[in-house]
């Protein structure tokens, strides 16, 4: 069976030397071009760095079983948005290898693991969570905005026979969110924690399901502090 096709997406390049990457993936039914002008909307400018190449992928379209089967732009399937019911884990690892592929791309052009960070909005940082707790626990860091796993994720699964240093969670989640219910958001950051990664939550009070500017320049900051300038070697 030929591989699937590489997944479609936009990036923004570094305004210098390219010595990291950040890979961010959209919600539900978005597209990563989508992603970026959402962030460049609230933001008045793109989300860029001088050294960090910012790439969101779009996800390819599948049914998606809340939407009554019709075709989406999902990470993976869910039998229904909710924290307690099974997770779809064949959607979920089949995904988790194609961003394999994404990561790949970018140790190829010479970026170390240990400088690339992935996390996303809502489902996109849901999957961020099982792609590098799972699979790329030597990531920089991962960052989950209005996001949760389910409670008897794959994840935990996992984490309770890991024995290595996990990737930092930053975690956001405003409180007016009905869609992913702040708890939900609140239980996975807790589940973490006890499992091991080093997590922070940041609350941000009448926040519903959406992205603020105070949320993406403290992610900003984040960013920075998980992957700093290189000193360069001349």
């Amino acid at each position: 069976m030929a591989a699937p096709a590489a997944l479609q997406r936009s990036v923004v390049f570094p305004a210098g030397r390219h010595t990291a990457s950040l890979i961010f993936l959209h919600g539900s039914g978005d597209t990563g071009q989508g992603a970026r002008a959402w962030i460049k909307q609230i933001l008045n400018q793109d989300m860029a760095f001088q050294h960090i190449k910012v790439i969101y992928p779009t996800a390819p379209t599948r049914p998606y079983t809340p939407m009554k089967g019709a075709l989406s732009t999902v990470w993976f399937d869910r039998y229904k948005i909710s924290n307690d019911c099974p997770e779809h884990i064949e959607s979920i690892d089949s995904m988790c290898r194609r961003l394999t592929d994404l990561i790949n791309d970018e140790i190829k052009n010479d970026i170390a693991k240990n400088r690339i960070l992935i996390g996303g909005f809502s489902m996109g940082g849901g999957m961020a969570m099982h792609l590098a707790y799972r699979f790329h626990q030597d990531l920089a860091g991962v960052f989950a905005l209005s996001s949760f796993l389910n409670k008897d994720s794959a994840v935990y699964q996992a984490l309770k026979k890991n024995e290595s240093v996990l990737p930092e969670l930053f975690q956001c989640h405003g409180t007016a969110d009905e869609l992913v219910l702040y708890s939900w958001g609140e239980e996975t950051n807790k589940m973490l924690k006890s499992l091991g990664v080093p997590t922070s939550l940041h609350t941000f009070p009448n926040l519903n399901h959406e992205l603020s500017r105070t949320e993406i320049e403290k992610l900003k900051t984040w960013i920075i502090k998980k992957l700093p300038v290189e000193a360069t070697n001349e």
